[in-house]
């Protein structure tokens, strides 16, 4: 009789983690940009869950039992990591996610080799199968993180507390060299905006704190006329930060957009010249100003292509 051992000790942990990676999924699906990324994401779900099905026949056929606690702790690895990840920047927590497909693809790899030895074509059939399943997922991560790394717009976005994080980390490394000149003006560009502001400024007299209060509470306006005070001093660092918040939020003005007469254009129109843009900056800021004003899907869904296209080109998968 062959051993069986090491193939079913394989087959229960590539079924575990199998439904962490479902758990995952599902928590993934709220950092969904569009309905059709978070469609797609439920149809992983579903297929892993499909996947998980064949690992535990496979188990049985080979007088294995699944491990009835795997979706308990499927769940649990999924919730901690949930939590843990807030206090993460989001490519650390998307890392997270490559490092566990990975693992997958590393250990189906392994199965269909163990498989192969002790003669198995049901579970040599099982491992390719969760070999191109976990490659295409890996790819797709990747490119997620290429994407993240070249500026956006991702498949995924944020959530509020990842983004303070991430605004946090960027704020702490960046070095600031403002004149006290500088400063008075950009605080009194920034007074203008009211009194809720006058309140936030109040209470802070360092540079850092100011920029940071300004970016988060002051309008579209205050943004625009605190970039050009900064940028005027010299503090062009702050003036970069200021102009990167405009793009992400979809506050540049339509002259600004890397696209001419960008508010005349119809949607076929835009698409033709979102799929001629070569820098991920220019894509991003298309982006952001047509999900702040017209939000059209089919010009949205073109700069999502276009980008994950850049994206995979860069880090080598086309």
């Amino acid at each position: 009789m062959p051993d069986t051992s090491t193939l079913i000790t394989q087959l229960r942990t590539i079924l575990d983690l199998t439904n962490t990676e479902i758990q995952v999924a599902d928590t993934r699906r709220a950092q969904a940009r569009t309905e059709a990324v978070a469609t797609e994401l439920a149809r992983n779900a579903d297929n892993a869950r499909d996947r998980t099905d064949a690992i535990e026949r496979a188990l049985r056929e080979l007088g294995g039992l699944p491990d009835l606690v795997g979706p308990l702790l499927g769940r649990a690895a999924s919730a901690v990591k949930t939590v843990t990840e807030q206090a993460q920047p989001f490519d650390e927590a998307l890392l997270g996610d490559l490092a566990l497909e990975h693992q997958l693809l590393d250990r189906a790899r392994y199965l269909k080799a163990l498989a192969t030895a002790e003669h198995d074509p049901g579970v040599v059939q099982l491992a390719e199968r969760l070999i191109i399943a976990h490659s295409a997922t890996a790819e797709w991560l990747t490119t997620v993180l290429a994407e993240e790394a070249l500026g956006g717009p991702a498949a995924l976005r944020r959530t509020p507390m990842q983004a303070a994080t991430g605004a946090a980390v960027r704020l702490v490394n960046a070095p600031m060299s403002w004149s006290a000149k500088g400063l008075d003006r950009a605080m009194d560009a920034a007074r203008s905006t009211g009194p809720r502001i006058d309140r936030l400024l109040g209470r802070g007299a360092h540079a850092g704190d100011v920029a940071a209060k300004t970016i988060t509470a002051s309008s579209n306006a205050a943004l625009e006329r605190a970039e050009h005070v900064t940028r005027s001093e010299g503090a062009d660092t702050i003036a970069d930060a200021l102009h990167s918040v405009r793009t992400t939020t979809g506050a540049l003005t339509p002259d600004e957009l890397p696209i001419a007469d960008y508010d005349e254009l119809n949607v076929s129109e835009v698409v033709a010249e979102v799929k001629e843009l070569t820098e991920t900056a220019d894509v991003r800021a298309i982006l952001a100003y047509e999900e702040a004003h017209k939000n059209r899907h089919g010009v949205v869904s073109a700069a999502q292509t276009r980008l994950a296209d850049i994206a995979q080109e860069v880090t080598g998968i086309r």
